[in-house]
């Protein structure tokens, strides 16, 4: 008996001993650092066999590595030194073929995302060097698909469009709009997020610097326990390539972040219309502090598509310096959700170039019609310790009359403004210690 246990326990440390975590030196693989030769399939196959194994890191050292589509498993770790790039090819062909996604909210069949992973758990991207998107390319055939009309008058398309329109059955991604919708809907060319974890758990990203995303840039779907610590993205004026979207996701935690985008900075949202209210996956349990914003169509925003609603949000401490809107929470008829239970407290703001802070639930032109699940929420929002210099608009709540906004709470809040606040359609609001250009300011 006693050499059977022996046996067993010496068995045991041998298992022990031969699964664990590799540290692969990605040069010494074989990558090329010269940023011309595409070292996708390297990457891919060293992903493969490290999780295969238990995991580890794979190391980049200064140089520039040209990659398509990166496809992370768990227990990996992809660390970048100073002085090392992730170049990603601006090849369309090489983020094919189409897998599963979310595009605005709604979880389609289209080009991978540039860094994705699937149903995977500890994955981890960090280190002092930079990921670039090199979005232009991307961004380029966007507006062409957009503007460009051909010798019969009708809009000019991609091969890629067509692809897209037999992958997806459009007519149930979009079951609650009309005929004219879905057509503009085949006419679209899907941009690819830039990371794009979809149901994973335990995601990291610290300390990289994010550059020219060809859309949204760190877009976790239905993921929880995400961490995004001290990275700076900057993408310069361009269609939709928003920071940080968290999407349908648990217990996210955003901190010490640096952003500067051609849209939105940070924005929470829980999917759109029928097909998210169908999921019912809240965006909850998010913190974001200690976080600078400069350039982005809205600092923090909520929406528009929190068709699963929003909840249980604090957002503390954060610079606000040249965004368009400051503190934004958006939606509209035809949505649903409920955003509720968003704690903001201790924000700066300056140059805002519409409002500091608006809640507004005429986003888009939606006609009048009778409350129901479509019908969005917004209620239990508390603001205080704010203070705004020259801003165009200070506040905007704007309800619906069938879902006016309730119990709001605003708290020691100084801006000044060149126009009046807006008030709409609202139910309990409270106000103390509220001062627009010097003078306190209550409702009645």
């Amino acid at each position: 008996m006693k050499q059977t246990l022996i046996i067993i326990v010496a068995f045991l440390q041998i298992s022990i001993l031969s699964v664990h975590a590799e540290y692969i030196d990605m040069q010494k693989a074989g990558a090329n650092p010269g940023g011309t030769k595409l070292n996708t399939e390297l990457i891919n196959t060293t992903i493969t066999r490290l999780n295969a194994n238990g995991g580890g890191t794979l190391f980049f050292p200064s140089g520039t590595y040209l990659t398509g589509a990166i496809k992370m498993k768990s227990n990996i770790t992809i660390e970048l030194e100073a002085g090392a790039t992730l170049l990603f090819s601006d090849n369309f062909e090489d983020y094919l073929p189409f897998v599963e996604m979310r595009h605005e909210g709604i979880l389609m069949k289209s080009f991978c995302p540039l860094i994705y992973a699937v149903d995977a758990e500890n994955i981890t991207i960090k280190g002092e060097g930079k990921l670039d998107g090199q979005g232009k390319k991307w961004w380029d055939e966007f507006f062409r698909v957009i503007i460009d009309v051909n010798a019969n008058g009708k809009r000019d398309i991609n091969k890629y469009q067509p692809m897209w329109d037999q992958a997806n059955d459009v007519k149930a991604l979009y079951a609650e709009t009309n005929e004219d919708y879905i057509t503009s809907m085949k006419r679209r060319f899907f941009r690819p997020p830039f990371i794009q974890p979809l149901r994973c758990k335990n995601v990291r990203i610290q300390g990289v610097k994010i550059v020219n995303s060809p859309f949204w840039t760190i877009n976790p779907e239905f993921c929880e326990n995400v961490t995004i610590d001290g990275i700076t993205i900057a993408n310069p004026l361009s269609p939709n390539t928003d920071g940080i979207n968290p999407e349908s996701c648990r217990y996210v935690h955003i901190s010490n972040c640096h952003i500067s985008v051609g849209d939105d900075c940070i924005t929470l949202k829980s999917g759109r219309d029928l097909q998210a209210r169908k999921l019912n996956f809240p965006d909850e349990d998010i913190t974001i502090t200690n976080c600078t914003m400069l350039a982005g169509h809205g600092g923090v925003v909520i929406g528009s598509e929190m068709s699963g609603g929003v909840k249980k949000v604090v957002i503390s401490n954060c610079v606000f310096d040249g965004t368009d809107r400051g503190i934004r929470i958006k939606s509209t008829r035809g949505r649903g959700g409920v955003v509720e239970d968003i704690q903001i407290s201790n924000i700066v703001m300056k140059d805002i170039k519409e409002e500091a802070i608006t809640l507004d639930m005429l986003y888009s032109k939606m006609p009048p019609e009778s409350k129901s699940d479509r019908t969005p929420v917004f209620r239990n929002i508390n603001i205080s310790n704010m203070t705004g210099d020259n801003v165009l608009i200070p506040i905007m709540i704007r309800g619906l009359e069938e879902s006016p906004i309730t119990d709001i709470t605003l708290t020691n809040i100084n801006i000044t403004a060149k126009q009046k606040s807006v008030f709409q359609n609202y139910k309990r609001v409270k106000m103390n210690n509220v001062f627009v250009n010097g003078e306190k300011i209550t409702l009645e």
